[in-house]
């Protein structure tokens, strides 16, 4: 099977096409399945073995995407990695060129949760009581109203390393693999 793990929790690849491959993404322990490609749907397979499956068939044409195409796998992409122990494949028919555009909107997305406060603190400031308080939020709260600089320092350092670890997460998917001569 064709899966090449991210993170701990998201893989890339290719086309599972049958029972075999399926029992192979199940022992891998993955719970949700992105399908990209048009040529196969596989909910079907993944009955067998309770793995959620969204089928966002896309074609290979290299052409634009709406958006919403992407943010179909995106929403679906969070709200399983929202639960614990949870992993995501998402995978196309050869897993080089739909399944890594959904990964990459996948990451960048988590990327900008990491760094959206403006918007937040301006329009609710965290509220209703903390119900849209984010990670920077929290943070910015920390800090400036309970006079924590050393934790908040701390946790910033741990979410700059967060990130850092998902932007070479990302570099490792997009980085083309050389062929000597």
């Amino acid at each position: 099977m064709d899966m090449t793990w991210v993170t701990d929790r998201i893989a890339v690849g290719g086309g599972i096409w049958n029972e075999l491959k399926m029992i192979e993404v199940a022992e891998a322990g993955v719970t949700h399945v992105i399908n990209m490609q048009i040529e196969f749907d596989d909910r079907y397979l993944g009955i067998p073995h309770d793995i959620k499956i969204l089928w966002n068939p896309t074609d290979d044409d290299f052409q634009f995407k709406p958006p919403e195409l992407l943010q179909r796998g995106v929403d679906f992409a969070l709200e399983a990695l929202d639960e614990p122990n949870t992993k995501v494949f998402i995978h196309c028919a050869a897993g080089v060129h739909r399944a890594p555009m959904m990964t990459l909107a996948i990451l960048l997305r988590t990327m900008d949760l990491m760094r959206i406060f403006d918007q937040i603190f301006i329009l609710t400031q965290g509220g209703p009581g903390f119900a849209t308080e984010t990670v920077s939020l929290y943070i910015y709260r920390t800090a400036f109203r309970f006079f924590n600089f050393g934790y908040a320092a701390a946790m910033s350092f741990l979410g700059l390393g967060l990130t850092i670890v998902f932007a070479r997460s990302l570099m490792r998917l997009m980085r083309v693999p050389r062929v000597s001569k």
